[in-house]
């Protein structure tokens, strides 16, 4: 085998070693981001609110501190 065919092969073993390194970080951070998500769910859980729910629940509130934010205006004013 001459040098040429040496080369390319390790280049391609190379490749290989690294991409068997970044599959492992990538399976680690989807570990890791599935972990976190599963507790913010639950966090969400614990206040009532679900993922599907979520974008309403955000606008019942900002309605909420909006008409909060009117009232405590309404009471300065006298």
């Amino acid at each position: 085998m001459d040098a040429n065919m040496t080369n390319r092969l390790n280049a391609l073993k190379a490749q290989i070693e690294q991409g068997k390194v970044e599959k492992t970080k990538a399976e680690t951070n989807l570990e890791t981001y599935t972990k976190q998500r599963d507790e913010e769910i639950a966090k969400l859980a614990e206040l009532g609110v679900t993922p599907e729910n979520l974008d309403n629940e955000i606008s019942k509130l900002e309605q909420e501190i909006a008409a909060s934010i009117e009232q405590a205006e309404n009471l300065l004013k006298g």
